[in-house]
């Protein structure tokens, strides 16, 4: 068998459509039928191309048919059965009616007038198919199973939709201008192109690393903070702590300051608490208090210590998200000024009124537990969308407060009610884990300057264990399914909620 034979074998078993984008507001679109199904193409029609001409002719009109035909002047409406004179002055057709018998009336006077015809529900009548459609401003992907699972598409543009970065419209606006710019011959100018895309498929990266100058400004600004912080404790310890005529024997004395027990303890809760912070989004401040807690170490400095934990953990985290390209710039800068801002003022009000911080966390408890549950909801609902978020920076300097002040709840609050609003998991954890590092660098500067010490040594293992899982679980959330993670992240939310609420009521009732 010839090498042409074998190429028209494989199309013969496999996929033969020809994919195709119709400039469709040029053509004349009539649609017969007004029910569910009729509702639903002509969604999909309006979505990718909402000036079409369109004609829909059916004896019953649905509410959501009338409801759509008052918002667009473009769409005619003819309340009365089909007639094939309704061909006349039609360039394209889809049929959505309940009737077999009427479909295959449609398609065969669609046939004869050579207008091509997609019947709902009946492949072998259609002449094309309508594909499921990533869209991500100007970059459009269509997806077709042949007419063989329509459900397969759908979670197939779920899963796509997810990876492609919302900031797609500015690499493709940067590129035309690139292409634009570029001299020479056309071989030259694919060259050059194909030298600028390679990122595009090199090992281990995304579309945002299309982007390297702002990625990388990113990255140094984590890093230089996290020396920063780093240099400060040290020189702290210096020059209060240790006397320079004492040095060796200090360090040779630092694995007694150490208790064992309690150093494997601590690093365990680092370890779990990041994993649940970094892959879920929201749960690090949560855990590791509820543990200090149990141990015993007093009210008043637990927040000073989880801070100073998570300044290396969320660190490491936020620097990771970024590599794996699980940020939505535009929702980071939202976050990150107004959250360290909420911090700032939390940590000060914290170190003077920490007896308060009980009666803050009920009603934070009370809402992320209806959060938990609406999350939960969300996922098992049918209808999937994003929800513009809005006032995102007075729910950064609400969580960045509540996180400084009560010990924990950035995570709870912020990625909650992020997540409640249909965002993108991703990017939502991605881009509150980037935040994160700063609000809680800001924040455990406040309690340096305030307490006058950072307590390096005693949660030793919980910034250990914290950084050691930081980039597992950046790598882990980019892999776990959509369902999946917003019942996760649900039930976790109600879980510590309500342990939080416990806690809480039990602290106020003892007073």
């Amino acid at each position: 068998m010839s090498n042409q034979e074998n190429i028209t074998s494989k199309i013969s078993t496999g996929n033969s459509l020809f994919p195709l984008f119709l400039k469709l507001e040029n053509l004349r679109l009539l649609i017969v039928g007004g029910g569910k199904v009729a509702s639903e193409k002509l969604n999909a029609v309006l979505s990718n191309s909402p000036q079409t001409n369109i004609t829909i002719i059916a004896i019953d009109i649905s509410e959501a048919i009338n409801q759509l035909v008052l918002q667009h002047p473009n769409i005619t409406l003819v309340q009365k059965a089909y007639h094939i004179s309704d061909l006349d002055n039609v360039d394209i057709i889809i049929a959505a009616v309940n009737d077999i018998v009427t479909a295959k009336q449609i398609s065969g006077d669609a046939k004869s007038k050579g207008i091509l015809i997609n019947v709902a529900d009946k492949p072998e009548l259609c002449d094309f198919y309508l594909s499921s459609v990533v869209q991500k401003g100007s970059l459009k992907i269509a997806i077709s199973t042949n007419g063989k699972s329509p459900t397969i598409a759908k979670r197939l543009k779920e899963v796509i939709n997810s990876m492609i970065p919302n900031e797609m419209e500015n690499i493709l606006d940067n590129m035309q201008a690139i292409r634009q710019g570029i001299d020479g011959d056309f071989d030259e100018k694919v060259k050059q192109l194909n030298e600028l895309t390679n990122v595009l498929v090199a090992k281990r990266t995304t579309l945002q690393d299309i982007d390297k100058p702002e990625q990388r400004k990113w990255q140094r600004v984590v890093i230089v903070c996290l020396l920063a912080f780093l240099l400060m404790i040290i020189g702290h310890a210096f020059f209060s702590y240790i006397p320079f005529s004492k040095v060796a024997d200090d360090f040779r004395s630092i694995p007694n300051m150490i208790d064992k027990k309690t150093f494997l303890l601590m690093l365990l809760c680092g370890f779990l608490a990041q994993m649940t912070d970094g892959s879920l989004g929201l749960g690090y401040g949560t855990i590791s208090t509820t543990f200090l807690l149990a141990m015993g170490f007093p009210p008043a400095i637990v927040s000073s210590r989880v801070h100073s934990a998570r300044v290396f953990s969320s660190g490491v985290s936020g620097y990771s998200h970024h590599r794996f390209g699980n940020i939505n710039r535009k929702l980071f800068k939202a976050l990150v000024i107004p959250g360290v801002i909420g911090a700032i003022t939390g940590a000060a009000l914290a170190y003077y009124g920490q007896q308060y911080a009980a009666k803050v966390r009920i009603p934070l408890s009370i809402y992320t537990i209806y959060l938990g549950y609406y999350i939960i909801r969300k996922a098992f609902s049918k209808k999937r969308h994003d929800a513009k978020v809005k006032r995102a920076g007075w729910l950064a300097t609400a969580g960045g407060f509540l996180d400084a002040f009560a010990g924990g709840g950035w995570g709870t609050l912020v990625t909650s009610t992020l997540m409640s609003k249909r965002r993108s998991p991703r990017y939502v954890i991605g881009s509150v884990c980037l935040a994160e590092f700063f609000v809680v660098l800001f924040s455990s500067i406040t309690f340096f300057i305030l307490l006058k010490s950072v307590p390096l040594f005693e949660v030793a293992g919980l910034i250990i264990g914290g950084v050691v899982a930081a980039p597992i679980a950046a790598r882990l959330v980019g892999k776990l399914p959509l369902k999946t993670m917003f019942i996760l992240v649900g039930s976790l939310v109600i879980l510590t909620s309500c342990n939080t609420l416990w806690n809480s009521i039990v602290k106020l009732m003892a007073h």
